[in-house]
């Protein structure tokens, strides 16, 4: 089995035979997509899948999940800070009375994810 590599249009191709096979390969894992990339990968692959097709065969799909994954966390972080400030959310109220504390606290992160979503992942 003869094995040659010819490169042609960018794309490295390698000769088996009298075939030439493309030597493509998926491009390195750039971390964990998360909650929030893997929210943002759906809504590619249904509501745009031409945009999805493009990052995936340019193999910037994966860089763009984790790093909207890793602005998206950060995003959240502040405004449940932000809000939780503003709603007078704070370490006495969770000494005092640690279930409200927790109440109130869910209702703001489900709101900051809220945000989020509408903001990054689904737009």
């Amino acid at each position: 089995m003869n094995t040659q590599t010819t490169t042609a249009t960018d794309i490295a191709y390698k000769a088996v035979g009298d075939y030439l096979l493309p030597m493509i390969g998926l491009p390195e894992s750039s971390g964990p997509i998360g909650h929030f990339g893997r929210l943002r990968k759906a809504f590619l692959k249904e509501h745009r899948p031409l945009t999805f097709q493009t990052m995936l065969l340019n193999g910037t799909l994966d860089a763009h999940l984790t790093d909207l994954n890793r602005q998206a966390t950060e995003r959240k972080e502040t405004l449940i800070r932000q809000m939780a400030a503003k709603e007078g959310i704070s370490e006495e109220l969770k000494a005092a009375d640690p279930m409200a504390w927790v109440q109130r606290m869910n209702n703001l992160r489900a709101y900051a994810e809220e945000i989020i979503l509408k903001e990054l992942v689904y737009d």
